[in-house]
């Protein structure tokens, strides 16, 4: 039997937020993309909040716009967008739900569909940095290539990288944790021993309460 992890989601559940509303309101403030393009990029969240979007086939598309673009530019933008506009949506909740996983001596880790440059600085924040897996942009020569590393962290592909996450670090899922707000994330709340429901939508909430798994409000 392998180590027990404490696997989270990060948007509304250790967030109070999406990360990507988020990020799209910090482009638009801060000059760095057109409203029609922010006004897309929002519809979109909001279609796939309410599982109406095939992401793994959106994600690519999305991405093609930052071919080119400097990695450590990105990085370096996503840090300070993060200390200003994401790190105050952490809920505190969350924050003791890491805490108390780290102390039973659990391996705590984000698995979200987000990019690196979301999930990174946030896992960096919570102390535990390097313990995630996300939507992974790849990038050659210190330059984005416009593509994602597949499969996208959404869904299905969540169970992969869990699942390789899993092997890296001797975890057994079987006998792990996962908090999600998301009924799109039902692959790996299946996968796990102790799916649990945080702040969940609607068919996520009904789900947990047929099968009697545990629903807690983060926020």
């Amino acid at each position: 039997m392998g180590r027990i992890a404490a696997l989270f989601d990060m948007d509304l559940t250790l967030l109070d937020r999406s990360s990507g509303l988020l990020y799209v309101r910090y482009m638009l403030r801060t000059g760095r993309v057109r409203r029609r393009d922010a006004a897309r990029a929002m519809w979109w969240g909001l279609l796939s909040r309410i599982g109406l979007l095939d992401m793994q086939n959106l994600i690519p598309r999305m991405v093609v716009d930052v071919t080119g673009d400097s990695a450590e530019e990105a990085r370096t933008v996503s840090n300070q967008w993060f200390a200003d506009d994401v790190a105050p949506h952490i809920t505190e909740r969350g924050r003791q739900r890491v805490e108390e996983h780290r102390a039973k001596g659990h391996v705590v880790a984000i698995v979200s569909g987000s990019t690196q440059f979301a999930v990174g600085p946030m896992a960096e924040h919570l102390g535990i940095p390097g313990q995630y897996v996300c939507t992974r942009l790849e990038s050659r020569d210190g330059r984005l290539t416009g593509q994602v590393v597949p499969p996208v962290c959404y869904g299905t592909g969540k169970v992969v990288w869990a699942e390789r996450f899993a092997d890296e670090h001797g975890v057994d899922l079987s006998a792990s944790y996962f908090y999600t707000d998301s009924i799109t994330d039902l692959p790996l709340l299946e996968r796990v021993a102790h799916p649990v429901a945080v702040n969940p939508d609607p068919r996520l909430r009904r789900l947990a309460q047929k099968r009697g798994w545990p629903v807690e409000t983060f926020f």
